[in-house]
């Protein structure tokens, strides 16, 4: 009886987390339409975990699909940095080599950035 009445609260409290992404998806919704549309998807799996709140044991693959869905999230956002931030340095040191090529020296022997 405490597990149904925990996984009850549970539901409703990611439920409300979830739905509560309204109010930063209004927001965004012209500034990154990819977000927006992710944030969507978030705010509606929210309304169908408070829905499915009221008898758990019927939408078991609702929930399932739901806490395996942040576990992924979690495991590809917490390796995102590391893969991103080496694949941002090569970029950058790419660019800063470029624009180090780019410069050439006049006749005058001054340093100038070439249009």
């Amino acid at each position: 009886m405490r597990r149904k009445r925990a996984l009850k609260v549970v539901l409703v409290v990611v439920g409300l987390l979830f739905s509560a992404a309204v109010y930063p998806l209004i927001l965004m919704v012209k500034k990154d339409p990819a977000l927006a549309m992710m944030m969507s998807l978030y705010v509606t799996l929210g309304i169908f975990l408070l829905l499915a709140a009221r008898n758990p044991s019927q939408h078991r693959s609702l929930i399932a699909f739901t806490a395996w869905s942040s576990f992924a999230h979690a495991a590809v956002m917490s390796l995102a940095p590391s893969l991103s931030k080496s694949h941002r340095t090569r970029r950058t040191d790419w660019v800063r080599c470029a624009r180090y090529h780019r410069r050439s020296t006049d006749r005058s022997g001054s340093d100038q950035a070439i249009n």
